[in-house]
């Protein structure tokens, strides 16, 4: 087991014994082995001699040691020290030639460890770590044999505080009997550093006039030597103050924080305090490492100080009837830090401007106060006016300590006004005359008057028309007064809220002139009737009416509330409401056809007075009107009113084809009664090859059903005949007979209970023949019952026939559409139409023609 004979710790420092004015000795520490040539250890020059000393060894130990200028012992050969040797340096000044001498003692102080195996077997110590093999190296060394532990040279705490080293013992043969032994080697702090302040320069500010115990700032120091010592125990004193009367700052001694002392600090007699200030360790004692430096303070600037005039009165001279003139400036001193708002001048005319004559501004770049002429001055009102300002600061005064707070300045401003021969005067600028709406061309009203402002008369000014839009007037140039060339409308463009304006010069004799505006107020009169827009857009998708506005020239007292009145013609299409007493709901009766509709209405104002319009009212089927397409076109609409008819080229050509159409059907039918019965062979396709009649209105329906199975004969049918009954009803009754192969006619009936035959229905007639009433009666009552099941579906539900989505065939398929009437044979079979003789085909061509 490895042990340390001594403490864990080994201690580095340098101790002075003995000082005196002749001779000192210092104490150092170094290693049992000095190889030579090597640094034994170095003395502090700056704490023993000055820098310009020259340092040599004693006579006596020339052979062992040699000294360096700056104070490094080396060995002049290999050296084993004994536990304490002592020698003699002989410090000299260049300048003084004074020679002081300092004893150097080199004292081993060893660490030793000790191993349990070193009783029985022979053992070597080594060690390794920081200060050995690695950085700073060299700096520990051991005997190997003894274990002594020595240190080769000093070291610096603030580079390296502490060293964890571990020591090794071992065999002859390499076996190590011991574990590792950690070794913690601690320096001890020496007080080697002196504090420094943290910044160089440190300015702080403080407003001035602030109360005692006001905090200007914080200094702060540093030291490198080891913290929480008494080494690094801080003190702060003012060493100075400059300018050093009165005392107005103090430092706490712990803190560093700056006060003031009194209330007595003013910008105005000192702007800038320098404090010399000593940061010392050690508590503050006299052998403590101390550092001095500089700290300013700046006094921030307050308002205490009210501006002045440099003069208690002013006197000043300007012309009547002048503006825009200058007519004094007035200096101020401030003793405020200037350009700020503190020391700019606010000017105030505190009394004698009353009429608003005068304005004072301040100069920005002078600070001066500039009084003008704002509004004319009038020498025959007034000689002279006496004013009195004021100034003040833009910031508000502060009060400093222990004073009243300061006064506002005032002085007195003497203005004399000089006459000067005037021109007319226009008082009041604007003159206001009433007359009636209407009045007609050549009436008389007054004018403007001007007045002289020597003679206070209007003798010998002239007048003349300026400004007149609508040249409603003449004005007479001796008196003013206006004559109407026009009449007086006060609906005109000209007119602004009633009022028409005419601006007059007048003019003296040598040519000197004002203006004025005489304004025509135009009294209402009810002379316009309400009118009204005459499109109206009635959009059948978002309301069935339209909402009437009319507008009415007139003033408020001659219009609203409106009443409105159809015409008895109108009123069988139409109905109109009040909707409020300026606006009314038109509404049709019932529903309208899209179309164009002119409704003639009446609408009165609140006095009766009233006009007729006749509205052109649009019925769309839009939402909004700018979505309705109609157009006004008379060759292709049909323009309709409440009380006639107007028919287009077009339905009249209608008409005309129709009146041609009944004379050809009532030809056919003479024929037919003549009961000429005519024969003809017909093919073999008799179903495409006659005229059915039909009792739907589509177009083109066969007779027969798809169950219904004519039996085709290679013979022709070649007797046929017609019979036409007489018209009768709201319809016409026709009863024919047709010629039928006997056999072959089935239908089925859900009804009936089986199979019936067109022979069992007819009963004993001959069954080679069958008239139509016979077919007709047999068929018509199983066809209903067969289309009506068509329309249902399984579920007996009501079946619409629809489109429906299936799934894709692929391209070119056979199918065709799929419906839920697919299964039906082409309803449409006209291609007979085709062979007709010549009559039909004309009346066939009649009936298709558009």
């Amino acid at each position: 087991m490895i042990k340390c004979n001594s403490f864990f710790f080994l201690y580095f420092f340098e101790v002075l014994l003995l000082f005196h004015e002749a001779y000192q000795e210092i104490v150092l520490h170094v290693p049992s082995y000095v190889p030579a040539n090597q640094v034994v250890t170095k003395v502090d020059l700056k704490k023993y001699a000055r820098s310009d000393s020259e340092i040599s060894g004693s006579d006596a130990n020339k052979h062992d040691f040699r000294v360096d200028k700056d104070g490094t012992i080396y060995a002049n050969r290999d050296l084993h020290l004994p536990p304490k040797t002592t020698f003699t340096i002989l410090i000299e000044n260049h300048h003084t030639k004074e020679q002081k001498e300092a004893g150097i003692v080199l004292e081993l102080i060893t660490e030793k460890i000790q191993s349990d195996a070193a009783q029985n077997y022979t053992v070597f110590y080594s060690i390794s770590g920081p200060g050995v093999d690695k950085e700073p190296f060299n700096l520990f060394y051991i005997e190997k044999d003894t274990g002594d532990i020595y240190c080769t040279r000093s070291i610096d705490r603030e580079q390296y505080d502490q060293f964890l080293v571990y020591g090794y013992v071992t065999t002859a043969d390499g076996y190590a009997p011991d574990y590792p032994l950690p070794l913690l080697f601690k320096v001890e702090d020496d007080n080697d550093n002196a504090p420094y302040f943290e910044t160089k320069m440190t300015v702080f500010s403080v407003p001035e006039n602030c109360r005692s115990g006001t905090s200007v700032g914080q200094v702060t120091a540093i030291d490198l030597d080891e913290p929480d010592t008494l080494h690094t125990r801080l003190k702060y004193k003012i060493l100075q103050q400059i300018p050093d009367h009165p005392k107005h700052f103090t430092v706490h001694p712990d803190t560093g924080v700056i006060t003031t002392t009194t209330p007595l600090l003013d910008r105005e007699k000192c702007d800038t305090y320098q404090l010399i200030m000593e940061v010392r360790d050690m508590g503050g004692q006299p052998f403590g490492l101390f550092t001095t430096g500089t700290i300013t303070i700046s006094l921030e600037d307050e308002n205490d100080n009210s501006p002045c005039f440099t003069k208690t009165s002013y006197f000043a001279e300007v012309e009547e009837n002048r503006i825009a003139v200058e007519v004094l400036r007035m200096k101020v001193q401030d003793q405020d830090l200037a350009n700020t708002p503190h020391s700019k001048a606010v000017y105030t005319v505190l009394q004698g401007n009353e009429n608003g004559n005068f304005q004072i501004t301040t100069d920005p770049k002078t600070n001066e106060g500039v009084l003008c002429v704002v509004k004319p001055l009038n020498y025959e009102v007034s000689h002279q006016i006496i004013l009195q300002i004021g100034v003040l600061n833009e910031a508000q005064f502060s009060k400093a300590a222990n004073s009243p707070l300061p006064t506002m300045c005032t002085t007195t401003v003497t203005v004399k006004i000089k006459d000067r021969d005037e021109g007319p005067e226009c008082q009041p600028p604007v003159k206001v005359i009433q007359s009636k709406d209407g009045l007609p061309a050549g009436k008389e009203l007054l004018g403007y008057k001007a007045l002289d402002p020597e003679s206070r008369s209007g003798e010998g000014l002239r007048y003349k028309k300026v400004q007149d839009e609508g040249n409603w007037f003449n004005i007479d140039e001796s008196t003013g007064n206006l004559k109407t060339v026009k009449v007086l409308d006060r609906e005109s463009k000209f007119v602004k809220n009633n009022q028409y304006n005419v601006s007059v010069v007048a003019v003296d004799s040598v040519g000197r002139s004002c203006t004025g505006t005489l304004v025509v107020f135009l009294e209402d009169y009810n002379d316009h009737a309400p009118q009204i827009d005459k499109d109206v857009t009635i959009c059948q998708q978002n309301q069935d009416y339209a909402i009437l506005e009319p507008v009415d020239l007139d003033g408020p007292e001659n219009g609203p509330p409106f009443q409105f009145f159809l015409d008895n013609s109108a009123s069988k299409l139409w109905t109109i409401h009040q909707k409020n007493g300026t606006s009314a709901i038109l509404r049709g009766r019932g529903h309208l056809e899209n179309n164009y509709y002119s409704v003639p209405i009446q609408i009165q104002d609140r006095h009766g007075i009233s006009a007729k319009h006749v509205l052109s009212v649009k019925v769309c089927d839009c939402t909004t009107p700018s979505e309705c397409r109609m157009s006004l076109k008379d060759d292709r609409d049909v323009k309709v009113s409440s009380s006639n008819v107007i028919l287009g080229k077009w339905a009249i050509l209608a008409m005309i084809l129709g009146s041609a159409l009944l004379l050809c059907m009532i030809f056919t039918c003479f024929c037919v009664t003549t009961k000429t019965t005519v024969k003809k062979c017909f093919p073999e396709d008799v179903a495409q090859q006659n005229l059915i009649v039909s009792n739907t209105e589509g177009p083109g329906e066969e007779v027969t059903e798809a169950n219904i199975r004519l039996p085709m004969q290679t013979s022709n049918i070649c007797d046929t005949s017609m019979s036409v009954g007489t018209l009768g009803g709201q319809g016409i009754k026709t009863q024919q007979s047709f010629e039928m192969t006997k056999g072959g006619y089935t239908l089925d009936s859900s009804k009936g209970g089986g199979h019936q035959t067109l022979e069992s229905a007819k009963g004993g007639t001959d069954p080679g023949r069958y008239t139509y009433t016979e077919w007709q009666s047999f068929t018509q009552p199983r066809l209903g019952e067969k289309v009506y099941l068509c329309g249902q579906d399984e579920e007996h539900k009501h079946s619409e026939d629809y489109v429906r989505s299936y799934n894709y065939e692929g391209k070119g398929s056979v199918a065709g559409s799929v419906g839920c009437c697919s299964d039906r044979q082409e309803e449409e079979g006209l291609e007979f139409l085709d062979h007709l003789e010549p009559k039909f085909r004309t009346l066939a061509k009649t009936c298709i023609k558009k």
